[in-house]
């Protein structure tokens, strides 16, 4: 997952509705959960507990209007008939303690992705310690650092021989263990029997413990330097105040000492269970070879409870403004509210696509969305600014994020809540539709373009409990919105007028309660 400078996401297209391994937001919103060793890596993990996002990619203004009269001209297009996109079969199963499997056969290349997700992220720390917050992440970083059976160094050369990739991830909602091998007995065997040591039988080894919180440390400190992770860590903290999704994924300076060997026994013990997994597996397998290989991945995990349900977050009762001083000549704005939960009844899916379309017009992280065509383009306020709703187990947030010059930014922020009050008013177009679920149709057979995608996909709708139906009836959904029903959700959902924004810069743009011009 990976965040850039200015808190910037761009369009989202299919994947806002049918997001890979991580939140949104979820990445998001979603932390890396390898040892953060520095600045770099660490602003992108404390952005990526919220949501995700690209690289912004600078450019010259266009006309906003030029796409469309551009296509009116092309003749070529008018016999041109509606798409029809084939979905991958989904074969389902479960195995005998019970874990959910999705299988999807793929033969063209003979590589194998297997994706092992637990109801296990860091919202999960507070039940193992009520200052632990970290855990989770720890746990994620300590299974690939060797077992009972093999040290450190005899685990990484024994992955680095069979060329495989074996990685655990901790996220706010979701604990991952995947692993990319060949598909021939030769390489994906042994690389089933580590995957299976890591998660049965890990070492856990306290001189690595002590090593990584040492190195954690130096990167949470570093991490005060960034004015994005301040951004975004103090919009956590305020929006979600007591709940699970409010602390950083890797922890903060306070927690990381306090964790313990065996609290990630603990954690390992309590939701990397059977009754808490699923699997999604892909690859050049017949669907017999798919059920062993999920015997062989689950049989030896303890039967376990499922985690408990998530509680509700609750929704800040004002508008909120938080300032952080911070030397910069530019100031970060991080400004939204909750948002929504992961929907999995069909009548919330369309609303959550209705959403999304609109969303799409009006903060897309392309030159036609409004937000960028007035505070970029018109204004030159910023560089880029977008915003995006990230779903996830309980109510995950949304933001709108964007960097400004310090004596520009409470103009910049008057800017953006204005463009967002007049489509709130007005409404977005009938042609603004038309072109954003145009354009969503026809990127959508590209996130299952590769086995990765495919298997992404395949292990959020385990994750969710999602029907095989939420991906076959995507262009559905997508035919069937309507401009009343985008411009009504919208409204429903936005709330501008109690937004929190946070921003981190030299001067706080609240100070005089004047706008800078």
């Amino acid at each position: 997952m990976t965040q850039n400078s200015d808190l910037l996401q761009k369009r989202k297209k299919a994947f806002n509705l049918i997001p890979l391994a991580m939140p949104t937001m979820q990445k998001l919103s979603h932390l890396s959960v390898g040892i953060l060793l520095g600045l770099t890596t660490l602003t992108m993990a404390a952005q990526a507990d919220t949501t995700s996002a690209e690289e912004y990619r600078d450019s010259t203004a266009v006309d906003t209007s030029a796409p469309i009269a551009a296509l009116s001209k092309l003749t070529s297009l008018d016999d041109d008939k509606p798409l029809k996109v084939t979905v991958p079969t989904i074969q389902q199963f479960k195995t005998k303690a019970g874990v959910p499997v999705r299988f999807v056969q793929t033969t063209a290349l003979p590589i194998v992705d297997i994706d092992l997700r637990f109801n296990a992220g860091s919202a999960r720390d507070g039940s193992i310690s009520s200052t632990g917050f970290g855990i989770a992440n720890m746990t994620a970083t300590m299974l690939t650092q060797g077992s009972k059976r093999l040290d450190e160094n005899e685990f990484t050369r024994a992955v680095e021989t069979l060329g495989i990739d074996l990685n655990s991830s901790a996220y706010k909602d979701m604990f991952i263990v995947s692993l990319r091998s060949l598909s021939d007995d030769k390489h994906l065997l042994p690389a089933i029997d580590l995957m299976t040591q890591m998660l049965s039988e890990p070492a856990f080894d306290e001189n690595i413990l002590a090593r990584n919180k040492a190195r954690l440390l130096v990167g949470l400190q570093q991490q005060k330097q960034d004015p994005n992770s301040l951004a975004s860590i103090a919009f956590n903290e305020a929006l979600y105040g007591d709940h699970p999704y409010a602390h950083p994924s890797a922890g903060t300076l306070e927690s990381v000492p306090t964790i313990e060997k065996q609290q990630l026994i603990d954690f390992k013990n309590r939701y990397l269970v059977a009754a808490n997994a699923s699997v999604a597996i892909t690859g050049n397998l017949t669907l017999e070879q798919a059920k062993k290989l999920a015997e062989d991945i689950t049989g030896k995990l303890p039967k376990g409870q499922p985690a408990t349900e998530l509680p509700e977050p609750k929704p800040l009762s004002q508008a909120k403004h938080i300032h952080i001083p911070f030397p910069s000549t530019q100031t970060t704005v991080l400004m939204g509210q909750l948002g929504d939960k992961r929907a999995t009844d069909a009548q919330s899916q369309q609303k959550q696509t209705n959403f999304a379309v609109g969303n799409e017009i009006l903060a897309g992280g392309d030159f036609n969305a409004r937000l960028m065509t007035e505070v970029r383009q018109n204004l030159g306020y910023t560089y880029g600014i977008s915003g995006s709703m990230n779903p996830m187990l309980a109510r995950g947030p949304y933001q709108i994020g964007f960097s400004t010059r310090n004596d520009k930014a409470r103009a910049a922020i008057d800017a953006s809540l204005a463009v967002i009050n007049d489509t709130l008013e007005k409404g977005v177009t009938n042609t603004e539709m038309r072109l954003t679920t145009d354009n969503l149709k026809n990127s959508f057979p590209m996130s299952f373009a590769s086995n990765a995608g495919i298997n992404g996909l395949l292990g959020m709708m385990n994750f969710y409990q999602l029907p095989n139906n939420y991906l076959t009836d995507y262009v559905k959904r997508i035919d069937q919105v309507q401009l009343s029903e985008v411009n009504q959700t919208m409204r429903d959902t936005l709330k501008p007028d109690d937004f929190l924004i946070v921003t981190v810069g030299q001067e706080d743009p609240w100070k005089d309660k004047k706008t800078n011009k």
